[in-house]
């Protein structure tokens, strides 16, 4: 990140092509959010412009270039200037990617039925699987 709490736009970017998949779950190619963005907008927009974008060797789209990239993505342009808005939408994004993965689906539907109490034990749960994956994973780096 860039300064505390902000993204660049490149890291603005790099974060829809994570987060927003095609309906099988796999990514986007820059070729692909390039040729929508020309469609769309009628603009000039390359697979190496969007590449140079994402890597921040460009920052300086035009308003046209960020609305077509907005409206691939689902995303109100304000999304790549508003520090506030931004990290909303990143959170609307990820949750809504997370729901939909089957896995994911199936336990936020069992856990409507349960009490507050119940919800705290399934949130308690997944914090400890959470924090034992990621010492395995940090073990294994080393």
């Amino acid at each position: 990140m860039s300064e505390a709490g902000t993204q660049s736009l490149a890291e603005r970017i790099e974060t829809l092509f994570r987060t927003v998949r095609r309906p099988d779950r796999s990514a986007y190619s820059n070729e692909e959010v390039a040729r929508a963005c020309r469609e769309s907008s009628g603009e000039t927009f390359s697979a190496t412009y969007l590449w140079q974008l994402r890597t921040g060797r460009r920052d300086n789209p035009t308003k046209r270039h960020l609305e077509a990239l907005a409206a691939f993505f689902q995303v109100p342009v304000a999304y790549f200037f508003d520090d506030a808005e931004s990290g909303r939408i990143a959170e609307e994004i990820a949750l809504l990617s997370a729901m939909r993965d089957a896995g994911v689906r199936d336990v936020a539907l069992r856990a409507v039925s349960l009490s507050p109490d119940g919800l705290g034990t399934v949130r308690d749960l997944i914090d400890s699987i959470a924090r034992r994956e990621a010492e395995r994973r940090g073990s294994t780096r080393r």
